[in-house]
């Protein structure tokens, strides 16, 4: 995974997105409880949480866990409901083994219509995996989804953080569209793996509700503005130069009470607006193949 430091830089390319449209925002919500670190299946426990936690990491943290079982038994359909009101269609990076443990949730985003990506079997350390363990883990996801969810997951985002190796494994394994292992754009965008284009749709830290956990956002109208602020800046950008806004959510977090209005709102807000379109990556990630397939880009990453 070469590093890119120049990227479109002033001109990016002008595609425009279906019917016209000018922004193309992408709501992705990572599905993962059930798939954090725990004792219970023979890893670490998971430190990072609600509240700083005083239990040593050799013990159970039962409030940690709770807050995680949180996300799987409440905030999960309080966010696919909001999506079906608004009709606002979603990406879902599910850890394979959250699935496997709430069948439900695995059958309500396939009836939704969802997109299911691939975001690893559970939480390891892939940055520190050999190739061979990384490969693993990716055959055991895809495996897993066809049995749970009867499809296999065509875009790939590993948790933090992705190894060297990713990109190629899954060019190897084959059957993958796209990966979302890139913060590093607005747009789409092709790398060379294993001398063939690679497609990129670039994910988000930052309009990333991750941020309530890790420090940076205290309020609810903290996060509303933060995405209304990303919103107005790529808004106003695509009358130019046609956009993608990314929004990070989490069961546990964006899927509380309180912290879900911000997406309401946002929503709300959001969908006032002509020439917005709201797409699940694969959508984009079509729609890009197609309409800028890699015979015409010229240049950039």
């Amino acid at each position: 995974m070469e590093r890119d430091f120049v990227g479109y830089a002033d001109t990016p390319p002008v595609v425009p997105w279906p019917n016209g449209a000018r922004l193309a925002v992408q709501v992705s919500v990572a599905y993962e409880e059930g798939g954090e670190y725990s004792l219970l299946d023979g890893s670490r426990r998971e430190t990072m949480g609600e509240v700083p936690s005083p239990v040593p990491p050799d013990r159970r943290d039962l409030f940690n866990e709770s807050f995680f079982e949180y996300g799987s038994r409440v905030g999960v359909w309080r966010i696919l409901e909001t999506c079906q009101r608004h009709g606002v269609p979603a990406s879902w990076w599910a850890c394979a083994r959250a699935l496997e443990r709430n069948p439900k949730v695995a059958r309500a985003l396939v009836a939704a219509e969802h997109e299911i990506c691939g975001h690893g079997y559970g939480w390891e350390d892939f940055h520190s995996a050999s190739r061979e363990e990384e490969r693993d883990n990716i055959r055991r996801t895809v495996e897993s989804f066809v049995r749970t969810v009867g499809q296999r997951p065509l875009g790939w985002f590993t948790r933090y953080a992705c190894s060297p190796s990713t990109r190629e494994l899954l060019v190897e394994e084959g059957g993958f569209l796209y990966d979302s292992l890139g913060l590093n754009d607005d747009l789409p965008y092709y790398v060379s793996v294993k001398d063939r284009p690679w497609l990129v749709v670039p994910y988000t830290f930052e309009v990333n509700d991750a941020r309530f956990w890790r420090g940076g956002l205290v309020s609810v109208g903290d996060f509303e503005e933060y995405m209304r602020s990303a919103f107005d800046c790529l808004y106003a950008e695509a009358q130019r130069v046609p956009r993608m806004m990314s929004i990070g959510l989490h069961c546990r977090i964006a899927g509380t009470p309180a912290r879900s209005r911000a997406f309401v709102r946002f929503l709300d807000y959001a969908r006032q607006f002509p020439d917005v379109w709201f797409a699940r990556r694969v959508d984009i990630a079509r729609w890009w193949l197609a309409h800028h397939p890699p015979a015409a880009v010229r240049s950039g990453p």
